[in-house]
């Protein structure tokens, strides 16, 4: 009975605005009504009720479906009642060829159960007017396994331009179209709204190629599918819109562009052998389709992505940013973008309409980081201040109630130092806040560096309880991560959400009526060290950094003072908290000065940063020029129209960035920056009044510094290259559990920190990023450490007869062209050196992309590696070949 009426409603919905024409039905169902294959095309988010609704009460057929999708209120029941079987989009990071297959695997077992199925071949909404399967092969792959079985073709025609398509050019938002259609029901007396007109076919081919290639399989449902494929179809809402019926352009397709140049020929060879030793195809070009020219399905190209993962240490945004050859290079030279965008949930109007003035309090750096919040909290508890897609936007007072509610089971946890492994999120922010507040010190877990250093890090900082999210847990480990015995160490902010009963939440929100009295005392008494990070420099294990709160509060102050901060401005942060140029402009800088922010967890998946911007329209962006670069080539249209001020960091930004930026976004000021973990981080930056592009600005006003000869003897004449030293509060005071070199150095009697980068300053103490002394390379966005690299494989490889060092990894000296080289007088092949690396721990960024054999490593006169001359070798090198 309640199956009966959840029908006649959906269709009685469906009535009011659409008028749907179905054909070939009866004729399907004489032949039977069991174990029947249907295959839809997917023009739009509102074909499956559609369709559902049209074969119901005859065959009451499953779909299957993402489980993101249909986890949501009201759509989970119905999805459950119809026996939807529920599996993870494969099309995003993350799928596996082993989820791919078991999706498989549940279609063959319903249709051999006797259960009708309904499987989507295109897999998503299509983007385009016509349906393009790509190399999709779920069709093939169960007719492989059930080749007799019966299959009905069904195609719907007339949805390509109504709200639930893509013919707009962006995502469907499906509240936002449901409530203006109701709001237009109700304008049109309900029953006399327009009605646009939707034809349903339903066939089950004689022809069928079932016994044919994946590739022949596809084209006959193209061609089915796009017969005569109506175009972009406007139908008014509401009797009162004018204009009628009209055609509409179609959308333009998402250019992804990337500098090919930027890929070195040992990546470019490496990815040519295995592509043809997974196609079978030679002579590949760059701009091959994987899907139509290489002929891969969707189970190649999850293997592709595996090795892309092992081989570089990079994922792309998402398996459908992989189209041509070319992406996958990009991909594998750190450009990654991600396509299309995905659907963003609405944001609230608070994120708009409940402002507060940025303020930088006198004497902020004699504060803690919880005071200083406290202290802009107070101002407006009512003021938006954080924001993402999951968490969805939270006052300055929401933070303070779940700072309130988290104290106590942080609180509760062993040991004196937290680990928080969480992505940029509104939940990152509010743990390193709570974590603060319950007496501890937060520790920013990289995921990224590998089980060996990941270990390594945690046992440095004597970290027993690591706060992290089991989603992102789960999507690491399908991408490859592993976290081995720290896994034990996990907290799940699932588990302690869920703990949280309603009488201790009745009671923060009583006490938060009266004040947050409470607070105060904690935030006075947090620990003196405001976090630990870690960063890898020219040693072979990662150092823990830690900082205090006059470090990390006197950048803030600092930085505060190169712009001017408005009302309405407000930061996109997607750098990662365990990153410092992160944690200090996507976190501190906002909970401290009261800068509206709104995160996005994913840096590469840059198709949803550029929707993101259009969404909630921030002012300002900060992060790599990596990310930055792949932002814009991800951007269509006026996305970018918000941005007046991109600040860039962590890698010097090279021309092709700033013309990218300039082209795309004129409006936008482009300021770069430079710093180190180990000064909280930043050093210099442009001012938003005197910004000079290619430089990294002049520094900071609270540091002193000296630019000096490489000898540390002397100061070098005002532009003249040298080595940039600097002291004041920012700076650390040294690392925790560590026994290597000394990262300070005395000069004109005053302790300094020795940066280990070369600049040049002009007369006006503006400074130029003139390349690094030690000897680590940035790939990915990531700091690699060639030494740590060169001692594992001299441990493997070396032995107690060679007469000296038989081996040196270095780099090329262009940054956004970087790769790790290993020259060495032995035999050692690449896939060999690799495997030690990978056996040890380190994650695929640490991979040998090239060997050069080589009679005798160059020497200096002290005896050691002459690592200039193995360089000055690369960079001479107008190409080369892979080994």
């Amino acid at each position: 009975m309640i199956d009966w009426l959840l029908f006649m409603f959906v269709r009685f919905c469906l009535w009011l605005r659409y008028r749907i024409t179905v054909t070939g039905l009866p004729k399907i169902r004489r032949r039977g009504r069991r174990g029947i294959l249907f295959l839809p095309n997917h023009p739009a988010l509102i074909d499956p009720v559609m369709v559902m609704a049209t074969l119901y009460p005859s065959f009451r057929p499953r779909a299957l479906a993402d489980r993101h999708q249909i986890d949501r209120f009201f759509i989970r029941s119905l999805a459950r009642r119809a026996g939807a079987l529920s599996i993870t989009d494969l099309a995003k990071a993350g799928g596996t060829v082993e989820g791919a297959r078991s999706a498989i695997d549940q279609c063959v077992h319903a249709l051999r159960n006797g259960d009708n199925l309904i499987l989507y071949p295109g897999g998503q909404v299509t983007r385009q007017r016509l349906e393009d399967l790509r190399g999709n092969s779920g069709v093939e792959m169960i007719l492989r396994e059930m080749p007799d079985v019966r299959i009905v073709l069904i195609r719907t025609h007339g949805l390509w331009g109504s709200g639930f398509s893509w013919a707009s050019g962006k995502a469907p938002n499906v509240g936002r179209t449901l409530r203006s259609g109701i709001r237009a029901l109700l304008a049109s007396g309900i029953f006399f709204a327009p009605r646009r007109r939707v034809t349903m076919d339903v066939v089950e081919p004689d022809d069928f190629p079932r016994h044919e290639s994946r590739a022949a399989i596809n084209r006959y449902l193209e061609g089915f599918f796009n017969h005569d494929a109506p175009p972009n179809t406007h139908v008014p809402r509401s009797i009162w819109h004018r204009g009628g019926v009209q055609i509409r352009p179609e959308p333009p397709s998402l250019a992804k562009s990337g500098d090919l140049t930027q890929v070195s020929p040992a990546t470019r060879t490496m990815i040519g052998e295995f592509l043809t030793e997974l196609t079978g195809i030679e002579d590949i070009s760059d701009t091959a389709r994987l899907a139509h020219d290489l002929g891969m399905d969707s189970l190649m190209v999850m293997e592709l992505v595996t090795w892309l993962q092992t081989e570089f240490g990079m994922m792309p945004g998402g398996v459908d940013s992989l189209q041509t050859v070319g992406d996958v290079m990009l991909v594998a030279g750190g450009q990654a973008v991600s396509a299309g965008t995905h659907r963003l949930k609405d944001v609230s109007r608070t994120w708009f309409t409940h402002l507060t003035d940025p303020r930088c309090p006198e004497g902020l750096n004699k504060l803690t980081i919880p005071q200083a919040f406290l202290l802009q909290a107070s101002r407006h508890p009512r003021a938006a201040l954080v924001a993402d897609q999951v968490s969805g936007v939270r006052t300055c007072g929401d933070v303070m109630l779940a700072v309130r509610l988290l104290c106590g089971p942080i609180e509760a946890l062993p040991g004196s130092n937290i680990g928080i492994m969480l992505p940029a999120s509104v939940a990152a922010s509010i743990m390193y806040l709570s974590v603060l507040f319950a007496g501890k010190t937060p520790a920013m877990i990289n995921w990224t560096q590998g089980p060996k250093n990941l270990a390594h890090c945690i046992e440095a900082a004597g970290v027993e309880a690591i706060l992290t999210s089991r989603v992102l847990v789960e999507r690491l480990e399908t991408q490859g991560v592993v976290f081995g015995d720290v896994r034990n160490l996990f907290v799940y902010v699932e588990d302690i959400r869920a703990q949280l009963g309603r009488w201790k939440k009745l009671s923060a929100v009583l006490t938060a009526r009266l004040g947050w009295w409470h607070l105060r005392g904690r935030a006075a008494r947090a620990p003196e060290t405001a976090a630990i990070l870690f960063t890898s420099g020219s040693e072979n294990i990662p150092k823990a950094v830690p900082l205090t709160h006059r470090n990390m509060l006197t950048n803030i102050a600092d930085v505060y003072r190169c712009f001017s901060l408005k009302r309405h401005d407000s930061l996109l942060g997607i750098l990662p908290p365990f990153h410092s140029f992160g944690l200090t402009s996507s976190v501190l800088l906002p909970l401290c000065v009261s800068l509206r922010v709104v995160y996005s967890p994913n840096p590469t998946d840059a198709a949803t940063l550029a929707a993101t911007i259009d969404a909630y329209r921030p002012s300002m962006l900060a992060g790599t020029p990596t990310f930055l670069d792949g932002i814009v080539r991800a951007s269509w249209g006026d996305q970018l129209r918000s941005l007046r001020l991109v600040v860039s960091g962590a890698e010097k930004c090279p021309p092709r960035v700033y013309e990218a930026l300039q082209r795309r976004c004129p409006q936008t000021i482009v300021l770069e920056g430079y710093g180190a973990t180990e000064c909280s981080p930043i050093i210099a930056v442009n001012h938003e009044d005197a910004h000079q592009p290619y430089t990294i600005g002049p520094v900071l006003r609270s540091l002193m510094h000296a630019v000096v000869d490489i000898d540390i003897t002397r100061r070098v004449p005002t532009g003249s290259e040298g080595m940039l030293l600097v002291r004041g509060p920012s700076v650390f005071s040294g690392y925790l559990d560590y026994d290597g070199p000394s990262p300070f150095v005395e000069f004109e009697g005053k302790k300094w920190y020795v940066t280990g980068d070369l600049v040049t300053e002009d007369a006006h103490g503006v400074l130029r990023f003139a390349g690094r002394l030690k000897r680590f390379v940035k790939l990915g966005g990531e700091m690699v450490s060639l030494p740590a690299i060169e001692t594992i494989l001299e441990d493997w490889f070396a032995d107690q007869h060679d007469e000296g060092p038989v081996l040196a990894v270095t780099s090329p000296s262009p940054e956004d062209r970087a790769e790790i080289v290993l020259f060495t007088t032995k035999p050692i092949a690449r896939e060999a050196a690799n495997q030690v690396i990978r056996e040890v721990g380190m994650s695929g960024l640490h991979n040998i992309r090239r060997v050069i054999r080589i009679d005798e490593l160059p020497h200096l006169g002290t005896g050691k590696t002459d690592y200039r001359a193995l360089q000055q070798r690369l960079d001479d090198e107008p190409d080369h070949e892979g080994s």
